[in-house]
């Protein structure tokens, strides 16, 4: 019999305690899938900072650091730096990375730093209770915003390798989504990329990766694939930003 599909190395083999629906075992699954084709398992050295992904390393199989809310990119710089022969990414939320880590995100990408981000935007805090985040859409009800965000309040959302494209210190930036099979084949070839990016030594990197949040707005799975791909995408397009 021919196997097509089996659980990636990177991955260990134990249940996930993400909420039916949530893309984040999506995205576990395909970073775990790159680093075993790339054959670097043994060299990754990934890094999660509070956040829904909080115990990230309770389900990948190599070497993982927690960090404080929204530093990881100041510890990778300090990782890599010290070990530059390792492979080393952030897994980052949107209230994570967006927010309280917009100062450390901005600047390593501004220094060039050669390690690569996975951001998941999910439109919200998701793991303390569904507040408004950088990257909530004008009118999305949260806990913090229960009449919908409002601009004259609270900005616009943030786009952030848009905002991120302009310094000279970043080579890759892509955005995908793992909505439906299609986005998801994307999505893997996009976070390849980045690590490609990092071994070739390219400088900084980040694919943000929308995705679902039923729990927090208070759709079922379908329904919200479906609010993501209506609602989300339209704001925050698909596609690569910046190469090169």
């Amino acid at each position: 019999m021919k196997i097509r599909y089996k659980r990636p190395l990177s991955l260990k083999n134990v249940p996930m305690h993400y909420c039916p629906g949530c893309g984040h075992g999506i995205i576990h699954r395909l970073i775990g899938e790159v680093i075993d084709e790339l054959g670097i398992r043994e060299k990754v050295i990934g890094i999660s900072p509070v956040g829904c992904a909080v115990v990230a390393y309770d389900y990948f199989d190599f070497d993982m650091v927690e960090v404080a809310h929204g530093r990881a990119p100041a510890v990778a710089t300090g990782i890599k730096r010290v070990y530059p022969d390792r492979v080393v990414f952030t897994y980052q939320g949107d209230g994570d990375l967006a927010s309280i880590g917009i100062a450390e995100t901005i600047h390593a990408a501004s220094r060039g730093e050669s390690f690569n981000i996975i951001f998941v935007n999910n439109a919200n805090y998701g793991m303390t209770g569904g507040q408004m985040a950088p990257t909530t859409l004008i009118g999305q009800k949260t806990t913090t915003t229960p009449f919908g965000r409002e601009v004259k309040e609270s900005g616009y959302p943030l786009r952030i390798p848009e905002l991120l494209s302009s310094l000279e210190g970043v080579y890759y930036l892509e955005r995908v989504a793992v909505n439906n099979p299609a986005n998801v084949r994307k999505a893997k070839k996009a976070i390849k990329k980045s690590f490609v990016t990092q071994i070739e030594e390219k400088k900084f990197s980040l694919v943000e990766v929308l995705s679902p949040c039923p729990t927090n707005l208070k759709l079922s799975p379908v329904e919200a694939l479906k609010w993501l791909e209506e609602k989300m995408i339209p704001y925050y397009p698909l596609g690569v930003i910046k190469e090169g």
